[in-house]
C-alpha cells in the first residue's frame, strides 16, 4: 500500500479505531517479508464507546488484522491477508510463551500445557463483490455487505458498494472512490462539526488531499459541487488554525526570551502556563509587558 489512497485507508482505520483500541499501522510479521496494514486489539474499558461506531465498532469487537484494498482484492491477494494472520498468531504465540518463561511446545513434550492465544480475525475491505474469493472460502452475508467465510479462517469480507448509505457505515465508505467516497463525502460534511467522525476523517481528507482531487464524473452535480467547497472551506480554516498555532509558539519562545533577558526568574507552573497558551494576542501582551517589567506577577494575567 503505496499510493496517497492507501495511506489514507490505512490512516483513517488506524485512527478511528484508536478510539475504542489499541491500533497499529505496518505491524512487522516475524519471519516473513509482509506486514498487516492496521492491527487493532480492543480496550475493554471503550466498549460504550465502540458501541456508537457503528459497523467498524463491530469489527473491531476482537483482535483483527484490517486489510483495506483500493481495487477489489483477487483470491490470490486474499490468500497472501491469510497468510499474513497465520503468521501473526504464530508470533502472538510465541511472544506469549516468551513473557511466560517457557519453551517451545516441540522442545519439551513433557512441558505444561500453555494458556491459548485467541485467533486473531482477518478483516478484507474493497469496493466491488469479490465473487472468487466468496466461493472461495464459502462466505455467507450475515448483513449487507459483510461476509464470514467458514468459521475456521475467522475471516470477515466487507464489500463497499453493498453497504447501506448510512451513518453506521460511514468511516468505511470513505475506504471508496469515485461515487461511493462523493457519497461519503456528502454524508460526512452533513454532520455536525462535533461528530467523531468529522474529528477523524477531516484531517486526513486534507492531508491526503482526496476530497479536493477527487476526479468528477459525468454524474457530478450540485451536492458533488458542495462537498468540493466544504472541503476547500475546511481546509483554509485548518491552515489558518495551523498558523495561529505556529504564532503562538513563537510569541511564547519570545516571551520566556525576554523573561530571561531581564533576570526575571519563570518557576515551572509559570512556564507550563505561558507554553499552554494558544491565544498569540495574550502571549503578545504578556511580551509587550515583559519588556519593562520588573517582576512574573507584571507581566501575567491573574497570576497566584
Amino acid at each position: 500500500m503505496h499510493n496517497r489512497s492507501d495511506q489514507f485507508s490505512k490512516n483513517l482505520l488506524r485512527d478511528g479505531l484508536s478510539l475504542v483500541s489499541v491500533a497499529e499501522t505496518e505491524v512487522e510479521v516475524l519471519a516473513a517479508t509482509q506486514k498487516i496494514d492496521v492491527y487493532s486489539v480492543p480496550d475493554p474499558a471503550r466498549q460504550a464507546e465502540r458501541a456508537g461506531m457503528g459497523l467498524l465498532g463491530e469489527l473491531s469487537a476482537e483482535p483483527s488484522l484490517f486489510e483495506p484494498f483500493h481495487r477489489t482484492p483477487s483470491l490470490r491477494q486474499i490468500r497472501q491477508c491469510l497468510r499474513k494472520q497465520l503468521t501473526w498468531h504464530h508470533e502472538l504465540e510465541r511472544r506469549a510463551r516468551s513473557v511466560a518463561g517457557s519453551v517451545a511446545p516441540d522442545e519439551d513434550v513433557d512441558a505444561p500445557p500453555q494458556p491459548a492465544v485467541g485467533f486473531p480475525a482477518l478483516v478484507v475491505i474493497g469496493p466491488g463483490r469479490p465473487e472468487t474469493v466468496l466461493d472461495a472460502y464459502r462466505c455467507e452475508p450475515v448483513q449487507p455487505g459483510v461476509y464470514h467465510a467458514v468459521p475456521g479462517l475467522v475471516m470477515r469480507v466487507v464489500v463497499l458498494a453493498e453497504l447501506p448509505r448510512t451513518r453506521a457505515t460511514l468511516l468505511l465508505r470513505l475506504l471508496g472512490s469515485g461515487r461511493l467516497l462523493r457519497e461519503a463525502l456528502a454524508d460526512l460534511a452533513a454532520l455536525p462539526d462535533d461528530t467523531w467522525e468529522k474529528s477523524i476523517a477531516k484531517p486526513l481528507l486534507v492531508h491526503f488531499r482526496l476530497g479536493r482531487q477527487e476526479p468528477a464524473s459525468d454524474e457530478e452535480d450540485e451536492v458533488s459541487a458542495e462537498i468540493r467547497a466544504w472541503f476547500e472551506d475546511y481546509e483554509k480554516k485548518l491552515r489558518a488554525e495551523e498558523r495561529k498555532e505556529g504564532r503562538a509558539e513563537e510569541a511564547a519562545r519570545a516571551l520566556l526570551i525576554a523573561l530571561r533577558g531581564r533576570g526575571i526568574a519563570v518557576p515551572d507552573v509559570a512556564r507550563e502556563r505561558i507554553l499552554a497558551e494558544k491565544n498569540p494576542e495574550t502571549l503578545e501582551r504578556w511580551l509587550e509587558r515583559a519588556v519593562v517589567a520588573a517582576s512574573l506577577a507584571e507581566v501575567l494575567d491573574d497570576l497566584s
